[in-house]
């Protein structure tokens, strides 16, 4: 049947020489060198495809949103079922509809003050409910309760699946904006999965711009991939390249609270002692103050100093009765030295007259004069019977 339907292709003349104007999208250039993509316009799209062969029949490299003529043909590709438009040579024509609109609502919503970094909420660090407004299937969701769930399982997710495609999007997107905001949630994630400029056609819709805008709950943007970028990147708190970032950026590490707070407790430990040392210094200090000025301590302070001078009287006391006891000694035998009774001890006499007084030379004796000798042990009495004189 294919192969049928594939002959009725060939042989349709207008079918094998067509130029078809359209807007860019799905864009893919392979390692084969075989471009695929799509064309569109308001009623319809066609599959598209440019063999490596036919590359110098385009002079430009192709981006999503812009509008092409292709020259090419219609033909089935029988294994799949499936007709598309084999490209010979392409051409730019401006800019596709869909990017334009997004351009002119850029300019008119930056010209309004939305992407003013004044009106940016600031995302809380820690939070106990994250809400989510995106498709309940898909790659999204799982990344980010995958993610928030692994950097801090205490979190509460509350989604709200909204429509992410198709005509309906942007009015579920709202709603969901709406309904997470009256629940009171910390933080809200808006975003999908990766896709082309009109799969991510509703997150560039004005009604979900200022819903973002006016949104009382820091909004986290998380729309297709790093490379994808919406209205409402510029318009929400803040952007994260992929819903998985933002869980990150929304969800903080528990392991790194935990650390951090544990850091935090020893800092104030450490701070404790040393404010409690202090403290214990400063009152040893009020203490001795306050014993320096009772009465008991004065009184206590006046004996030990009474009880220290009379410690000090008493050796200096001791000391110059030593010295007295010295110098009494040296006179003693200073006076021993001169003493009669130790020259009579030495073997000497002292000779006096009757009179008692001291006979010294030979000019004091007469012959027949009785005088008296005194020697060590007593008294002797003698006459004298000549005196003579040496010189």
């Amino acid at each position: 049947m294919n192969s049928y339907i594939r002959n009725m292709f060939t042989q349709d003349y207008l079918l094998r020489s067509l130029l078809v104007k359209g807007e860019v999208s799905n864009c893919k250039y392979h390692s084969s060198g075989h471009i695929y993509f799509t064309l569109k316009d308001g009623k319809g799209t066609i599959s598209c495809v440019m063999f490596a062969g036919s590359r110098a029949g385009l002079s430009f490299r192709m981006s999503e949103g812009q509008q092409v003529i292709v020259s090419g043909y219609v033909d089935v590709y029988e294994r799949e079922g499936k007709y598309q438009l084999y490209a010979r040579q392409i051409l730019p024509d401006g800019n596709g509809y869909l990017y334009e609109q997004y351009e002119r609502l850029k300019r008119e919503l930056e010209e309004s003050g939305m992407f003013a970094p004044e009106y940016k909420q600031p995302v809380p660090r820690y939070i106990r409910t994250l809400g989510v407004v995106t498709a309940d299937t898909g790659a999204a969701v799982r990344d980010i309760i995958q993610i928030a769930g692994r950097r801090n399982p205490y979190v509460q997710i509350i989604l709200y699946p909204a429509i992410v495609q198709g005509e309906a999007a942007a009015e579920s997107i709202v709603r969901g904006i709406y309904a997470l905001e009256k629940l009171g949630v910390d933080v809200m994630i808006v975003g999908r999965g990766g896709g082309s400029m009109e799969d991510l056609q509703a997150f560039n819709e004005r009604a979900v711009a200022e819903a973002v805008f006016n949104c009382s709950v820091p909004v986290i943007s998380a729309v297709g991939h790093e490379t994808d970028t919406t209205i409402i990147d510029f318009v929400a708190d803040l952007r994260a390249p992929t819903p998985s970032a933002a869980a990150e950026l929304a969800v903080a590490d528990i392991r790194e609270i935990w650390g951090e707070m544990a850091a935090r407790r020893d800092r104030l430990e450490r701070q404790m002692r040393r404010r409690l040392e202090e403290r214990q210094w400063q009152l040893r200090g009020m203490e001795m103050r306050m014993k320096m000025v009772s009465p008991m301590y004065r009184i206590g302070t006046r004996k030990m100093e009474a009880i220290s001078a009379e410690e000090r009287l008493r050796e200096r006391m001791e000391r110059l009765l030593e010295n007295r006891r010295h110098e009494l000694a040296l006179y003693i035998e200073r006076m021993r030295g001169l003493s009669p009774l130790e020259k009579l001890n030495s073997g000497f006499s002292y000779v006096e007259d009757g009179e008692g007084h001291n006979i010294r030379s030979v000019e004091q004796a007469r012959e027949g004069q009785e005088i008296y000798i005194r020697v060590r042990d007593g008294r002797i009495e003698a006459k004298v019977t000549k005196s003579q004189a040496f010189f």
